[in-house]
C-alpha cells in the first residue's frame, strides 16, 4: 500500500509539470494550472488583507469610542445616584475594575453670538475622569484639569467649537433643559461658561455633540445637590465587560442599573461584524472561482492522458488509484496557490502602513482624505484565526474541485482509450 501511494503521488506530481520534450498541448495544460494557482493565491491574499484592514478599522473605532465612553456604567433610578461614593467603594471590590469616576449627563443647549447647538453636557471630576477615559491624549487645546470647581470652565469637541465659532477663552451660554418655575412663567436657566479646552477623538458623535464641565458646577446648574447620574468604570479587559457587569450586581443595591459598552453600542458593532462577514463571503467567491478553475485544468489533463490511464489500468491500477493520481495533481495546484497567497497576504497585511503611503505617493492621490474621513490611515490588525479559516476553506474548495474530474478519469474504459492509439 505504501509503494502504491508513493507511485500515485509520483505520477500526480509529474502531471503538474510539462514534459521537457512534450507537446504544446501538455505545456498549455501546465500554463492553465499556473493560472489557476495564481488565481487562488490572489484570492487568498486579497481575503487576508481585506479582513485585516476591517479588523483594524473595528479596533480603531472601538478604541476611539471607548476612549470617551466607559466600559461599564452604574446608574440609579431616573438617572440619579444618591450614594455614589458608596457605589464606587463597592465596585472597587471587583478585581477586574481598574478605576471608577462619577458623572452627570444632561441634554442642554450652547449659544455663542448667533450660533446655537444642542449638546450632551457631562459633568466630571477631571482627576477621576482621566483614569476611565482618554481625553488627555485627545486634547487639541487646553487641559482637562482646567475644569476647576466654581470657575465654570467648559471643554468642547472640535466640531462643536467650530460650529459655534468659538476659540479658547470665549464665553458660551449654557441653557439647561430644566427651567425655573415662577408665578409668571417657566424661565430657562442660563449660565456662562468659559472655553478652557478643545478635544478631538475622531468620532463625529462626540466631537460635535459633547461638552465637559466640572462635576460640582453641573450639580449646581442642574440642582442635583450631592447626587450624580452614575459612575463610569474602566476594566482590565474590555471584552469581559458583560460578565463583569453581571457580577457587579452582587456588590450593588437593588435599585442600581448596570450597563456595559456592548449594549450601549450594540447596533454599531453588530453592523461592523455583519459587514465583515459579508466581505468574507464575497471575497471567498473569488477563491471559489479560482479553485474551480482546477476543474477545467484536470478535465483537459484527463483528456490528454487517456492513453496513460488506459496503460495504467491494464498494468493493474485500480479506478481508485487513478482517481487519487488526479486528486493529487489538483491538490498540489491548490495548496501551492494557497501557500503563496497566505505568504503574500500576511506580508501585505503586516506592511499596509508602508505600502499604502507608497501607492498614494506614486499615484498622487489620497485614499482616505482628511476632509472626508476621520481615520486617514488604513489600519491593519492581522488575526491568525482568520488566516487559519481562509487557508482551511481554500483547501476544502480545492479538494472539492478535484473530485469530479478525478472520478471521470477513474471511469475511462482502457479498451476504448487505446482503440485509436
Amino acid at each position: 500500500m505504501q509503494s502504491l501511494m508513493t507511485y500515485e503521488l509520483f505520477i500526480g506530481l509529474r502531471y503538474t509539470r510539462a514534459k521537457k520534450r512534450g507537446a504544446g498541448r501538455n505545456r498549455f495544460i501546465s500554463f492553465i494550472s499556473l493560472i489557476s494557482m495564481l488565481g487562488i493565491a490572489l484570492g487568498v491574499a486579497a481575503l487576508i488583507v481585506v479582513l485585516s484592514v476591517m479588523n483594524g478599522f473595528q479596533k480603531e473605532l472601538r478604541t476611539r469610542i471607548l476612549g470617551v465612553a466607559s466600559h461599564i456604567q452604574v446608574s440609579g433610578p431616573n438617572d440619579e445616584l444618591v450614594n455614589w461614593a458608596g457605589t464606587m467603594q463597592a465596585v472597587a471590590q471587583h478585581p477586574k475594575v481598574l478605576a471608577a469616576a462619577p458623572y452627570i449627563e444632561e441634554q442642554s443647549m450652547l449659544s455663542f453670538d448667533q450660533q446655537v447647538r444642542g449638546v450632551i453636557v457631562r459633568g466630571v471630576l477631571p482627576e477621576a475622569e482621566e483614569k476611565v477615559a482618554d481625553f488627555a491624549q485627545h486634547m487639541k487645546a487646553g487641559q482637562l484639569s482646567a475644569l476647576r470647581d466654581g470657575e465654570f470652565g467648559i471643554v468642547l469637541g472640535r466640531d462643536l467649537a467650530h460650529a459655534l465659532q468659538v476659540a479658547m477663552g470665549d464665553k458660551v451660554t449654557l441653557i439647561a433643559a430644566q427651567g425655573l418655575v415662577t408665578p409668571a412663567a417657566v424661565l430657562p436657566r442660563l449660565k456662562q461658561f468659559r472655553v478652557v479646552g478643545i478635544f478631538e477623538v475622531g468620532m463625529f458623535e462626540y466631537d460635535s455633540g459633547l461638552a465637559l464641565i466640572n462635576l460640582h458646577d453641573a450639580q449646581k446648574l442642574y440642582r442635583m445637590e450631592d447626587r450624580v447620574s452614575g459612575v463610569r468604570l474602566k476594566l482590565a479587559d474590555l471584552f469581559e465587560a458583560p460578565r463583569v457587569a453581571r457580577e457587579l450586581l452582587r456588590f450593588l443595591d437593588d435599585d442600581a442599573y448596570v450597563t456595559d459598552w456592548t449594549r450601549a453600542h450594540a447596533n454599531f458593532f453588530r453592523a461592523v461584524a455583519i459587514e465583515k462577514n459579508m466581505m468574507f463571503l464575497i471575497l471567498m467567491l473569488i477563491v471559489a472561482v479560482a479553485a474551480f478553475n482546477i476543474v477545467s485544468t484536470l478535465v483537459m489533463a484527463v483528456t490528454d492522458k487517456q492513453a496513460d490511464i488506459a496503460i495504467l489500468r491494464t498494468l493493474g491500477a485500480s479506478p481508485g488509484s487513478i482517481m487519487v493520481i488526479f486528486i493529487v495533481q489538483g491538490i498540489v495546484i491548490g495548496l501551492a496557490g494557497m501557500l503563496l497567497g497566505v505568504a503574500g497576504g500576511i506580508g501585505l497585511a503586516l506592511n499596509v502602513d508602508v505600502v499604502v503611503p507608497a501607492l498614494e505617493h506614486l499615484l498622487g492621490i489620497q485614499f482616505l482624505a482628511k476632509d472626508v474621513y476621520y481615520i486617514t490611515e488604513l489600519p491593519s490588525d492581522l488575526h491568525w484565526s482568520d488566516v487559519s479559516v481562509i487557508a482551511t476553506v481554500s483547501s476544502v474548495l480545492t479538494l472539492l474541485a478535484t473530485l469530479y474530474p478525478s472520478w471521470r478519469a477513474s471511469r475511462i474504459n482502457p479498451a476504448e482509450a487505446l482503440r485509436y492509439e
